[in-house]
């Protein structure tokens, strides 16, 4: 497709609206995955924390 102008490529022929709106959930969608695996990894590393400190104090006598 040949476009004359600016205008020309962002209609896309008439389609620029699904084309452009594609891009833009699919972009949307990799923003959130990203932001959605970095507070899973946050929450991970925060458990290994809690049973690494729960592993140490296992077998510590209190009483003394």
């Amino acid at each position: 497709m040949i476009w004359n102008s600016a205008a020309d490529f962002w209609a896309m022929g008439g389609y620029g609206i699904y084309v452009w709106g594609s891009f833009g959930v699919t972009a949307l969608c990799m923003v959130i995955e990203a932001m959605w695996v970095k507070h899973a990894r946050g929450q991970a590393l925060t458990q290994v924390v809690h049973e690494l400190e729960a592993q140490e104090t296992q077998g510590k006598d209190w009483q003394t």
